[in-house]
């Protein structure tokens, strides 16, 4: 099946059919409409609800057609219709029905009508479109008897109030109709399986889902109109069979052991031992199963396909079994009309094709799908309800049931009905006779609508499975939310983890539930609670842990999930079976490893696992796969909150008002390495290190960001919502941080004193925080991390439980120490050399260590010496993983080896760029990127930020200049610029231009001697020559580097002609003048001297032809950049000018740059940059 075919055509079709919609609503209710004389009452009914909701009606006609048509072209190619009613007979080009019909072939009630509109008596615009619409109605009609669901009557001859019909597509014979698209995706192989059905409604309803995340990015929360299309995901087939398998196949082989059920499920999990405690089953017809949130009914159609097998084998006649299915066994429960049709539609299409068209016509029995609707009581209706039950039925229970379905939309089959026997309630109710009272008879329809729904909801299935909706808590509006905390406060964070209690709810005892979910359940702190409760109160039979990719038709890792069947009883000691297929990179690939696993335990991905296993574990995670050995080191070991503190760290409550980066603010104003609170705050500084987690980064560095704490920072963030300090006391204490959130693996970071942090770098505290932190890095620690929580969450809950062996950390605490040191040490080095870090002193390409005549050379032996920092941390980190793996006692499941790329140093290619190109490419990117390192470098030194003759920072406050340049570097030997405006042109137009100066640097750096040599190594690294770099990438490249908080600003006119870069600190109320003045206006007035040098040219009879039309071109060019820049001169320098703007490096890059917009280049993602 063509899954992108079935998703483009559906979601085009929606679209095309709205369209269609919207055209035939606003023809129908026009003034002097047709349709306003021939059905007056479906026109009254259609005019008040588009004046209550014009888009409600609009979506809901659009979608019943959308399902009528996918059901009839299913039917057409399964031989249900006879004619073919949306498909013509093979070889023809027509629908079937419409070629029997031009042929004389009528049907009955209508053929007066369509005769007439075929033989052209009745006046139309196009008559066999007419013809067709009323040959469709119908067909629809005829259908309704047997399938209610899908097609609700909608009468042509007496069409009373409905408006259905009306709301048709007109467009349904033309070549490019959507018939025509539909018939090219339902192709007749691709209905082999009714699964179709549900594909086409997920993929109709995706871009609904697209717009409903889309809002909750915005923070809107999902309506109760929304849920179903938030939370729509159709359930691979295999999937289905393997939840169906090991549950209802899983429960009839016990029954029945001599049963060769099990030969035809390739997915089923046999026990490993007998068992003698099951629920007891004595024939099909008493096996009950339910799936709360059926959507378009995957999973109850493979249990009808498993159902059928099992009464088959009973020796019940093939021509009742159908029957029997749909009226003992399978209950489908839903929110969705939409969805429930469908599945309703699915289940008869599976017993139609086992009876044939004639038979299945004849079946009475009709799918059980309830489709929960809100049913409300007004309190003075209460007296009515009292009459229609009697007051013997008229129970506190029965009212409160009753008051329960108000908002059954909203909450679907998490309500559990108060009444116990609402099917003895709905005997009695259904059996009561009210004659002519019509107001009696109207509320009898609603006690037994809710009586109805609450039997559904009761506990007496012998299986529940579903794939039930994915939604946290900030997507839940406010009723849901409420509702789902007050009852089920352990599993509240999400709705799956709710189904989970409830469909477990809706089991009888050692009933089964089917499930597959997110997987974060088996994970996190936040579900804890219910871990605890699923695994005190039943038990896990199997699990097929899925994580990423198992679901082809959303693509990459949008979410990790794990399929699972848990009995509703409870035994500590039991083994669960386990099959591990996070590995497998699509579906196909887990589909395989599954199979291979239930044929072959000892493959590596199958394992078994007991309750009593996972409680060994703080948290109880589900962590199947560890040995034995790490199950005995959890018992045994002291748990890291006995010996640290660990903290979650502080919430700003906004970040962009006291967060910056900190090559943002006044260096002066910095205070990097105060000892505790009471000195920072008493320091008189105003910013200060704030640990943010950042890149996967190990032992030291992500020092990038810094924290408004003085008085006043405190005092702003009091006032923020939000606004929470944890770990208050441990702030600028020396610690650990690690990264909240990582892309791949765990890393935690020594911290010196200094630093306030957040949450995304949670930090602990030690008396050894060095020692800490080499265990942390270890791989043995973050084997047990992955245990705790895979998830790449890593929390400090996951953190406080990890098993610490003091005695045995003590005892190589001397080696330990020793290379964790040399680790830190590395890793500082490594992150100061660049100046990103603000311990930066100088670029490592110039210090006198790696120094040679020529540049090349310098960078073979500052290649050469990363080289060796890269092989000594890869040797310091296999000997920290040995140490731990030996004191652990594991060495015969880990090794102490660390891959290249996880060795994260920035000069260690392999970590920088990964391992996916070859070395070549890395290599040549490293020799890049360090020369693009170099030119920024210089840039600095352009601007006096840097110096070649003083280390780290010289100008790094606001509003300096080459006077406190010159008082710390009297004597430089490159000089900075004096007005800090640099251009950055196409041309060698001004005496300080950037490529000049660039030049200027490298002569000064390493000689005029080998000037050109040196040159064309930088060239040819880059790739282009210094002119092209620095006027098409460099801005670019700096706005990388410094995470869309540039600190050189670029002028630039609109289409570019003109280019000049500035230095943020060095800014002055005056310097737009100097732009406009020195550079804007004189660059005009040189482009005006070259344009009359071009004319001259261009008429000069001494040139020749080819310089009179090179000279042509480039007057053109000239006078259009003339005529940019004067009118950016005008509209926009100028007055920006008069101005003399103000501003604060408090406010930060984000503020201070659209102060100067339209001056200023535009930077892409600016407003939305994270602080």
């Amino acid at each position: 099946m063509d899954t992108n075919a079935l998703k483009k055509f559906a979601q085009s079709a929606r679209n095309l059919l709205i369209d269609q919609v919207t055209a035939r609503l606003d023809m129908v209710l026009a003034e002097g409409a047709a349709a306003r004389r021939e059905h007056p009452k479906a026109i009254a009914r259609l005019e008040a609800a588009a004046n209550s909701n014009r888009a409600q009606v609009i979506e809901q006609a659009a979608y019943t057609w959308f399902n009528r048509f996918i059901a009839l072209r299913f039917m057409d190619v399964t031989g249900l219709t006879n004619p073919r009613v949306v498909s013509p007979a093979d070889g023809a080009t027509r629908p079937e029905i419409l070629a029997e019909a031009m042929a004389g072939n009528l049907p009955d009630r209508a053929r007066p009508e369509i005769a007439e509109y075929l033989n052209g008596t009745r006046p139309a615009h196009d008559g066999q479109a007419e013809a067709y619409r009323l040959l469709l109605i119908h067909a629809c009609n005829e259908w309704h008897g047997a399938m209610p669901y899908m097609f609700e009557r909608a009468d042509m001859l007496d069409r009373a109030e409905d408006y259905t019909e009306l709301l048709m597509p007109d467009d349904l014979l033309s070549p490019d109709s959507i018939l025509a698209r539909l018939r090219e995706v339902m192709t007749e192989d691709a209905c082999q399986d009714v699964e179709i059905i549900g594909w086409l409604y997920q993929f109709y309803i995706s871009e609904k889902k697209d717009q409903v995340f889309a809002g909750l990015k915005k923070n809107q929360k999902i309506t109760a109109e929304n849920i179903p299309a938030a939370t729509q995901l159709f359930t691979p087939h295999w999937i289905v069979r393997y939840l169906v398998e090991n549950s209802l196949g899983r429960l009839w082989l016990l029954n029945r052991p001599q049963s060769k059920l099990a030969a035809k499920m390739d997915y089923y999990i046999a026990p490993e031992e007998p068992e003698t405690d099951f629920l007891r089953i004595t024939r099909p017809e008493d096996i009950r199963i339910c799936d709360p949130a059926c959507g378009s009914g995957h999973m109850l159609t493979y249990a009808f396909d498993l159902l059928y097998e099992i009464y088959a084998e009973e020796g019940h006649d093939a021509a009742e079994i159908p029957g029997l299915i749909l009226k003992h066994n399978l209950t489908g429960i839903e929110i969705d009309d939409r969805a429930g049709a469908l599945a309703a539609f699915a289940m008869s299409m599976k017993a139609a094709a086992r009876l044939g068209r004639r038979r299945f016509l004849r079946m009475e029995e009709k799918p059980d799908i309830v489709v929960l609707q809100d049913v409300r009581f007004t309190p003075a209706e209460m007296q009515d309800v009292a009459a229609v039950v009697g007051k013997d039925l008229f129970t506190d229970e029965l009212r409160e049931t009753l008051g329960q379905f108000e908002r059954a939309k909203n909450f679907g089959s998490l309500i559990v009905p108060k009444l116990r026997d609402p099917a003895e309630a709905l005997r009695v109710v259904e059996a009561r006779d009210f004659g002519a009272d019509l107001l009696l008879k109207e509320v009898q329809k609603r006690v037994v609508a809710v009586l109805r729904m609450a039997e559904a909801l009761g506990p007496k299935y012998h299986v529940a499975v579903a794939n039930p909706p994915y939604m946290g808590g900030k997507g839940m509006n406010g009723k849901l939310g409420d509702f789902v905390k007050a009852s089920y406060p352990e599993s509240k964070s999400d709705l799956f983890a709710v189904f989970m209690e409830r469909a477990l709810g809706l089991c009888a005892k050692r009933g089964l539930m089917a499930m597959i979910n997110m997987q974060s359940w088996m994970f996190l702190s936040s579900y804890e609670k219910l871990r605890v409760k699923l695994l005190s109160d039943a038990m896990i039979l199997s699990m097929a842990h899925l994580g990423e990719r198992a679901f082809d038709s959303i693509g990459g890792a949008v979410v990790s999930t794990t399929a699972f069947v848990i009995e509703n009883a409870h035994s500590l000691d039991h083994e669960g079976t386990f099959i591990r297929l996070v590995d497998g990179s699509s579906e196909a690939e887990k589909e395989a490893q599954l199979k291979e696993a239930i044929q072959n335990p000892n493959c590596g991905w199958f394992h078994r696992a007991s309750a009593e296993d996972f409680e060994k574990i703080p948290g109880s995670p589900i962590a199947y796969w560890l040995s034995e050995r790490y199950f005995k080191i959890f018992e045994e070991a002291e748990t890291l909150k006995e010996s640290a503190e660990v903290k979650h760290g502080l919430s700003t409550g906004k970040n962009e008002e006291v967060v910056r980066l900190w090559s943002e603010v006044n260096a002066q104003e910095f205070g990097p390495r105060h000892q505790s609170r009471d000195a920072a705050l008493a320091s008189g500084d105003k910013w200060f290190p704030y640990n943010k987690g950042g890149e996967f980064r190990k032992w030291f560095g992500n020092c990038e960001y810094v924290l408004r704490y003085d008085e006043f920072g405190n005092s702003l963030m009091a006032t923020f919502s939000g606004h929470r300090h944890d770990g208050k006391s441990h702030y600028f204490l020396e610690g650990v941080t690690w990264t909240f959130i990582s892309s791949s693996s765990f890393a935690a970071r020594y911290t010196y004193p200094g630093f306030v942090f957040d949450v995304s770098g949670s930090s602990l505290f030690v008396d050894t925080p060095k020692l800490v932190t080499g265990f942390l890095c270890s791989n043995l620690c973050y084997n047990i991390l992955r245990a705790l929580n895979p998830t790449l969450n890593f929390q400090v809950g996951n953190l406080k439980s990890l098993p610490i062996l003091p005695a045995k950390i003590k005892a190589n605490g001397d080696a330990l120490k020793s290379v964790t040191e040399a680790c830190i040490d590395l890793s500082k080095s490594d992150w100061d050399a660049y100046d990103t870090s603000w311990d930066f002193t100088t670029l490592p390409l110039l210090s006198p260590e790696h120094r040679d005549q020529t540049l090349a050379g310098s960078f073979a032996r500052l290649r050469a010496h990363w080289q060796g920092m890269t092989d000594e941390m890869q040797r310091l980190e296999e000997e920290n993983n040995r140490i731990f793996i030996d004191a652990y006692g594991l060495q015969d499941e880990l090794t102490p080896e660390v891959p290249i790329e996880e060795i994260t140093l920035t000069c260690n290619p392999a970590y920088r760029y990964g391992v996916k190109g070859s070395e070549e490419d890395r290599e040549a990117r490293l020799r890049e990127d360090t020369m693009a390192e170099f030119l920024h470098y210089a840039v600095g030194c352009m601007f006096g930020r840097y110096s070649l003759d003083a280390p780290g920072l010289i100008l790094a406050n606001q509003g300096e200049g080459i006077e406190e340049y010159l008082a710390r570097v009297p004597d430089p030997t490159f000089a900075p610029d004096r007005d800090n405006v640099i251009p950055v042109l196409d041309a060698d137009w001004f005496a300080d231009d950037i490529v000049a100066r660039a030049r200027d640097f490298l002569r000064v750096t390493f000689g005029e001697t080998r000037f050109r040599e040196n040159l064309a190594f930088v060239e040819t690294a880059l790739g282009k020559d210094l002119r092209r770099w620095f006027t098409k990438d460099f801005f670019d490249y700096h706005v990388r580097r410094y995470k869309k908080r540039p600190i050189y600003w670029m002028f630039s006119s609109p289409k570019g002609s003109f280019n000049a870069l500035i230095y943020m600190h060095r800014y002055r109320p005056d310097t737009v003048s100097v732009v406009l003045n020195q550079y804007v206006r004189e660059f005009i007035h040189k482009l005006e001297v070259e344009r009359t040098r071009l004319e001259k040219l261009a008429v000069d009879p001494a040139a020749t032809p080819a310089q009179q039309t090179k000279a042509q071109k480039e007057t053109a060019t000239v006078i259009k950049q003339i005529a940019e820049l004067t009118e950016w001169e005008r509209e926009v320098v100028y007055p920006m000018a008069q101005q003399k703007i103000a501003i604060d490096l408090d406010d930060g890059v984000k503020r201070n740059y659209p102060l100067f917009a339209g001056a200023l280049k535009p930077i892409k993602g600016l407003e939305a940059a994270d602080d």
